[in-house]
């Protein structure tokens, strides 16, 4: 890989191969800045659901909803700043978190990864508001509901967008 230092990040929703976001890892793997390590699943249960645009989410709260299924890649530095570039983890969007996960296919030892989870400001009332119903994967179904950044209504932002949407009905 083009950089020494280099982070595990577990991916789960539009990141993942066949994805509307996997161009990203793509690139990142032509400029040697990624490498594909494997399918993978989060050790513990977590919660993962769909918020607005089709945007998957997984909530940090252990022990809840499913073992969620994903692709574990090896990020260099440079990679990992384009991955939270994407994420919006300046602005509050997701945050970057320590995740345990495993091969699923070897079913044996985690691995320590890190994965975007719902920024803490909103993902357990996006839990909430989602009824405490998560998925174990964000598969073709639901990719096909996710609305790109760029076809997304401008003036309006995604951090005002998921307030709007977990504090209906509150």
């Amino acid at each position: 890989m083009a950089e020494a230092k280099q982070a595990l990040i577990f991916t789960y929703g539009t990141l993942k191969h066949g994805h509307g976001n996997h161009y990203l890892i793509e690139d990142l793997i032509r400029q040697k800045d990624s490498v594909f390590l494997g399918a993978h699943v989060t050790h513990q249960p977590h919660p993962l659901v769909i918020g607005p645009y089709g945007i998957p989410y997984l909530i940090n709260l252990p022990g809840h909803g499913h073992r969620v299924k994903g692709e574990l890649y090896s990020v260099s530095t440079r990679g990992l700043a384009r991955l939270d570039e994407l994420e919006g983890t300046s602005i509050g969007h997701y945050e970057r978190l320590p995740i345990q996960v495993y091969e699923e296919e070897k079913g044996g030892v985690s691995v320590a990864a890190e994965a975007y989870f719902a920024h803490r400001d909103f993902g357990e009332r996006l839990w909430e508001r989602r009824g405490k119903v998560g998925l174990n994967e964000f598969g073709e179904k639901e990719g096909k509901g996710y609305v790109s950044r760029d076809i997304r209504p401008q003036e309006s932002s995604i951090i005002h967008d998921i307030t709007s949407f977990v504090t209906i009905n509150e």
